[in-house]
Parts: structure tokens; sequence; C-alpha cells
């Protein structure tokens, strides 16, 4: 049997750390991951230890020289023959129990938003002059200004997608903080290898950052943690934050990343002879991958009436699309309630009049069609809703009263169209507009749920103009 160590744990002795062992993958194909437990005081000693080498190593670092760190680590991550590329491919899919094929492609697809060029392009988003971050810049009203990181910034992650949690851990290194990462038991190891492998691509700034884990409802480690913290992101269940939220003391500061709906919207114009096929493919593409688990999949598809393909028939060409997936990257083995869900949502699409659902008879599927214009999330897991509706601009108003859901919304239409209802959806909430096929695969630099990605992250220090002007009376060439 494989066994890994997660986590990544710089200034504690590994010998004195007690380690949970938990059994991931199918009987016969099982690896064992070791998650450390740790002990309050050596909670407090970890994150005395990385407050203090980002300090003294990462905080007066040029960050030309951070991205260089971070993409000569992302290039060895794209090497499909490097040591540690090869164990994700080999054991993330036994992990999270993803198509092999699919995790593979869906790796190398998301490490590549996160080369030099895209690192350079996610700090453009955030600051015009991103020279900010190491020393004293020009601002526009006046006076002088430096971007300061937080001294101590906590990522609580969710595994529903591998690789998730290098977005908020490169934005933390941009920002030169010392980063703590609370790996999920779901998926531990990923955060735990990309820490590994920074710092051995970086040693100097091998301490700068650490991967911890705790089980959830431990709120001794996590109030400790949280004590030491300056910044705290959190990612997953509603719920979950909200627990973090009620144990953060009022000072600190928190940014809460919960559950979000996304939707996809088909204009007549995509439903012609020669699109509709492509256009339910991307369509399928974006339920499949990784069966909806993230925020940016969508639960239902709007469809225009008015094309040479009517919305029912959509549904039917996005069933084949869905069944040609399922050839190619299978469904992840379901649990018990997962598949029961899946049953019961079915069972109820069916009983709405006017509407039919058509399934796979192994469960790893379905499509509902329903003529009723309303806004209902679909269960996940490859389970998609097509509502026929007389014309697009008719979406906003469904979606207005679930506005703090919202997220992404793909969209197959004309530039003008495409505009149009760009407006209209932000408006109501939507965040992201994205082509249909890309709404999985956001690209370098996007604000999440509408945020800024680096700058919600710093604090600003000014240099008041006047006292420029000041200091400039007592400099040796005054007259």
């Amino acid at each position: 049997m494989i066994i890994e160590h997660a986590g990544y744990l710089p200034g504690v002795d590994a010998d004195l750390v007690a380690w949970q062992a938990n059994l991931y993958g199918p009987e016969g194909d099982q690896i064992s991951v070791l998650l450390p437990v740790l002990l309050e005081r050596q909670v407090v000693q970890l994150i005395g230890h990385v407050r203090e080498q980002a300090r003294l190593k990462l905080k007066s670092r040029p960050l030309g020289q951070i991205i260089d760190a971070i993409d000569l680590t992302i290039s060895r991550l794209l090497d499909r023959q490097d040591p540690y590329r090869r164990r994700m491919d080999h054991l993330l899919p036994i992990i999270t129990g993803y198509d092999r094929e699919m995790v593979r492609l869906g790796l190398t697809s998301y490490l590549k938003t996160f080369r030099k060029p895209q690192l350079q392009r996610f700090l453009a988003e955030d600051f015009t002059n991103p020279t900010i971050l190491d020393s004293f810049q020009p601002l526009p009203k006046g006076g002088l200004g430096r971007a300061f990181g937080p001294k101590i910034l906590t990522h609580v992650w969710a595994g529903n997608v591998p690789g998730l949690p290098l977005w908020s851990l490169v934005a933390g290194l941009l920002v030169k903080a010392g980063n703590i990462g609370k790996v999920p038991t779901a998926e531990p190891m990923f955060a735990s290898w990309f820490s590994q492998l920074f710092a051995e691509v970086a040693p100097e700034l091998a301490d700068c950052l650490a991967v911890v884990w705790w089980q959830g409802g431990d709120e001794v480690s996590e109030t400790a943690v949280l004590k030491e913290s300056d910044l705290v992101l959190g990612y997953g269940q509603n719920e979950s934050l909200a627990a973090i939220q009620s144990r953060l003391p009022v000072t600190k500061r928190f940014l809460a990343f919960g559950h979000k709906v996304s939707i996809a919207m088909v204009s007549a114009e995509a439903l012609n002879a020669s699109k509709v096929s492509a256009t339910a493919r991307l369509v399928a593409y974006d339920v499949a991958r990784y069966d909806q688990q993230g925020c940016y999949a969508p639960h239902m598809v709007f469809v225009e009436h008015g094309g040479s393909v009517l919305p029912k028939r959509f549904a039917q060409y996005l069933a084949y699309e869905l069944a040609v997936f399922e050839e190619k990257f299978p469904l992840r083995p379901l649990s018990l309630a997962e598949a029961s869900g899946i049953v019961s949502w079915r069972n109820m699409e069916e009983m709405i009049p006017g509407g039919q659902v058509f399934f796979a008879d192994t469960g790893s599927w379905a499509v509902s069609y329903q003529t009723e214009e309303s806004f209902l999330p679909s269960c996940l897991n490859r389970t998609i809703r097509v509502i026929g509706i007389d014309a697009l601009t008719k979406v906003p108003a469904i979606l207005a009263p679930f506005s703090d859901l919202l997220q992404t919304a793909g969209i197959a239409a004309p530039p003008e169209e495409l505009v149009t209802l760009a407006n209209s959806l932000g408006e109501v909430g939507v965040t992201r507009i994205a082509a249909i096929g890309d709404m999985t695969s956001p690209e370098a630099g996007w604000h999440h749920d509408g945020r800024f990605n680096l700058l919600d992250l710093v604090k600003i220090t000014e240099i008041d103009g006047r006292a420029e002007g000041a200091a400039d009376q007592l400099a040796s060439y005054d007259d």
C-alpha cells in the first residue's frame, strides 16, 4: 500500500507530531494518507516560525524573485515526467475518485494559468503599479503608498475540485504573507505536494508557508490558528464558514467564499443545424468536468425558442453528449446519499407538468427538460435542467431573487446580445460571464465572486503628500 504524508510543517519536529491514517480509494487500490494532528502548542510554534521567516525572507524580497520561484514550481508540475507531477497524476484520481484522464488534463489546463505571464496579469488586474508591493510608489492623488500583506494569512480550503488551493496560496505569496493552509480531509495532498516542491525550488522561502490539517469540529486547533492569524480566507459550505466566523475575534478580517450557483444560456442563433451539436458538446463539458463540484459549473441551461432546433430537442442533444462524456470521462463513484439524491431529483423533475427527463440507466447523468421558467438548482453529479424560454432577456428577472447565490453565467450568443445580457446579469448579481465550454476554467486573474484577489489581502500605508513637502524643507539641499 502506498503511504503519503499530508501537510508541510517547517519549524516543527515531525517525530513529535501525531499522525492520523486515512484510507482513500477502492479496495485493492487504496492509499494511506497520514494527516498531521498538531497540539495547540505545536500550532502556535509553527505559526510563529512562519511569521518570523516571512518577515526575514519574504517581506523584503523583490516581487520578481517570488514570481520566478512560483513559475519554476509550476514548470516542474507541468512536466509530466517530474516525480511530483507523476504522483499527482497517479494518486489524485484515487483520492478524489475522479476519472484519471480528466484529472490529468484538468491539472495541466489549470496549472498553465499560474505561469509567469499569467502571474503578471494577475498582479496587473489589481495594481496599476505592482511594485507598490516592494516599495513606496507615487499615488495618483499625491503622496506615496506601499501595499503590505498580512503577517499571517490563513487559508481554509474546500476539497471539491483538485488543485483549487493553489489560487489563494499563490495570491498569499504574491502579497508576501506568511501562509498557513488548512487542507480538507477529502483531498489533503495537492497543497501538500505543491508546498513541498516549492520548498525544493526556492529553499530560501521554504519556511514562509505551512500546510496543516485538523478534523472538522476541532475547535481547539481551529481557534488556535484563528487567534494567530491576521486575515483568514475561507472556502466551503456556508454553515462551515459561519462557524469559522463565530470563532474569529472581531479584530481579525475574514473573507468567505461560500456556496454559489452558476447557469448557462443558449441563444436561438446557437441552435441552427450546423452549430447545435457543438453547443451541446460545450455545455456537456462544463457539466461533466469534475461532476459540477465547482461553483462555476452550470446547474441549469436557459435555451431560447426561435432557433431551427427547439429547446426540448436541444435537451436531447445535451443528453447524447453527456452519454459520450461518460464513455470518455466516467462519473466518479458516488456515495449512497449522492446516488439517492439523483433518483429523488429525477423523480421530482418528472412530476412537473410539461417536462421530460432523459437519463442514463446507470444513473451517471440526467437531463431534465422543463417549460416552467424558474430558478431551481440541480443536485450536481451530472444532472442538469434545460429550460425553454421565449427570450434570454427574461432570464435576469428570474435570477434576481437569488442574487446572493449567483456566480458564473455561460453564454452562447452573438456579440451585441452578449454585452446586453452581461449588463442585465451583472445588475442582478452575476459576477462572471464566460463562453460556453469555459465555465469551469476561469482565466488568470479573474475576480472570484466579483472580488479582488490581491487588493483584498493588503493594507496600504500612505505617506501624505504634505509630509513629503515638510520633509523636503529639512533636506540638506534646502535653502
